[in-house]
C-alpha cells in the first residue's frame, strides 16, 4: 500500500513496482534494496523542487506585516526570495517589527529593510502665547525689543556681545518658526 502511494509521484514508478512483484522472492529482496531508496530519492527530489513563487511570498509578507507591524505605509517587493521593504513607519519599533514579520515568512531568503522613520511634526508656538513668552524673556535684556508675526520673532535694538548667545538660546526654547536677528552689538 505504501509503495502505491509513493509511486503516484512519478510515472515510471508503477512499472518498477509491477516488475518487482513478478520476480522471485530473492530477486524481489534484491530489487527492493535498490528500488526503495531510489524511489525515495525521486520522491524527495520531486518535493524539494517545488518552489514558492515570489508572488506567494509577497502576499504572505504583506499579511504578516499588516498583522504584526500595525498600520503603516510599507511596500514590499520580492525577487528570488529576497524581500525589500520600503516606505515610512512611525518609529523604530515598527520598523523592526516589519522586518521581523517578513523574515518569519516561509520562502524568504533575506530581507533588505529600506524603511524610514517619519519625523515628528514641527511644533510652532502660536503668536499670542509666543508674544507673551518673548516679552517675558527679553525683560532681562534692556535695549532689546521684539515683534512677532506668523511665528517669526524679529529682534531690534542693542545687546552686549556676551548676552547675545544666551538670549538666542532662551528664545529658541520657545519654539518660534524663525528668529530674525536685527540687533546691534554693543561693546
Amino acid at each position: 500500500m505504501l509503495l502505491k502511494n509513493i509511486t503516484s509521484f512519478n510515472s515510471f514508478a508503477p512499472k518498477v513496482i509491477y516488475h518487482l512483484l513478478n520476480k522471485s522472492t530473492m530477486s524481489k529482496r534484491i530489487m527492493l534494496m535498490f528500488a526503495v531508496p531510489a524511489l525515495l530519492l525521486i520522491v524527495s527530489t520531486t518535493s524539494c523542487n517545488s518552489k514558492t513563487s515570489d508572488a506567494d511570498v509577497k502576499t504572505a509578507v504583506d499579511k504578516a506585516i499588516a498583522a504584526n507591524a500595525g498600520p503603516s505605509t510599507v511596500s514590499t517587493s520580492v525577487n528570488d526570495g529576497v524581500v525589500t521593504l520600503s516606505g515610512e513607519v512611525k518609529d523604530e519599533a515598527t520598523k523592526t517589527a516589519a522586518e521581523t514579520a517578513a523574515r518569519g515568512v516561509n520562502g524568504v531568503k533575506s530581507v533588505t529593510n529600506n524603511l524610514s522613520i517619519t519625523p515628528p511634526p514641527v511644533v510652532i508656538t502660536a503668536d499670542d502665547p509666543l508674544k507673551a513668552s518673548v516679552d517675558n524673556t527679553i525683560k532681562a535684556y534692556p535695549g532689546v525689543s521684539a515683534s512677532i508675526q506668523d511665528g517669526v520673532v524679529t529682534l531690534t535694538g542693542e545687546i552686549k556681545r556676551a548676552d547675545l548667545q544666551k538670549l538666542m538660546m532662551d528664545l529658541n526654547t520657545l519654539k518660534p518658526k524663525k528668529i530674525d536677528n536685527k540687533l546691534t552689538i554693543k561693546s
